[in-house]
């Protein structure tokens, strides 16, 4: 997909991942970004640096806990009213905190299946919509495991698979040219490492962070953009340290 003068609706756009995949899309002359965010004053804040930036009309922030299934509705309607096409969805909002398991299922999986059969609706032809692009931000924890978080873990799964199945079987997607891939990047340099709550000791937690080696959000941000550029439809792509940019092997499955 050639970015320019392409609207994309971005969740959890306020900051760390989602506000750079905005910047990299205006960077390419994307005609607006929606800023979907339940952080009102970061949201904000966000939204007036991209307009000082790139323009007046080039973002703009919308209020939406995406756990509210009406509200994510109107984020879609108001996103479409103000720049008239979707072109690109991002389902990123995510969170990972153990304690509130059952809040982290809504954001990180409810929502993400949400977003996914809304931008649907909104890119087919039948609602007059041009197709577009659907990227569901996944983690590494969705291929292989997070220590100490069972439950953002399972969320990550059901968000590749989501992925997997419609990006095989959705023939509908592939009709109305609309292609959706997952992005699963290993721990990055986010606000999410330090507000996270794991189903460990604090002294274990400490000890975890400590270890860990942190992507460069710039890594994931190129990922991104390959995601949206690229010809690409039913991908996992995987950012790691290690490996850099790759894509999860699945072994061939025949349509039934």
């Amino acid at each position: 997909m050639n970015v320019e003068d392409k609207v994309a609706l971005i969740t959890g756009a306020a900051e760390g991942l989602g506000k750079a995949f905005a910047e990299e899309l205006l960077k390419k002359n994307a005609r607006g970004i929606a800023i979907v965010d339940v952080q009102r004053s970061k949201g904000e804040a966000t939204a007036k640096k991209f307009q000082e930036t790139y323009g007046k009309d080039k973002a703009v922030y919308i209020y939406c806990d995406v756990t509210d299934a009406e509200k994510l509705k109107s984020a879609f309607i108001l996103t479409k009213l103000t720049y008239d096409r979707i072109d690109i969805v991002v389902n990123n909002a995510g969170v990972g905190d153990e304690k509130k398991w059952e809040m982290m299922l809504k954001i990180n999986l409810t929502a993400v299946i949400q977003g996914t059969f809304l931008a649907q609706e909104h890119m087919s032809h039948v609602n007059g919509g041009q197709g577009g692009v659907i990227i569901n931000v996944a983690s590494m924890a969705g291929l292989l495991h997070a220590p100490y978080a069972p439950v953002y873990t399972a969320t990550k799964y059901g968000v590749v698979g989501l992925t997997r199945c419609l990006g095989l079987y959705d023939d509908e997607l592939v009709s109305n040219r609309i292609r959706i891939n997952a992005l699963c990047p290993a721990f990055t340099d986010t606000a999410i490492i330090n507000k996270s709550t794991m189903n460990a000791s604090k002294a274990r937690v400490q000890e975890i962070r400590n270890h860990l080696d942190l992507l460069p959000v710039a890594l994931v941000a190129k990922a991104f953009m390959r995601l949206v550029e690229e010809n690409l439809h039913g991908q996992i792509m995987r950012v790691t340290l290690e490996k850099g940019i790759d894509f999860q092997y699945y072994k061939p499955i025949p349509k039934l």
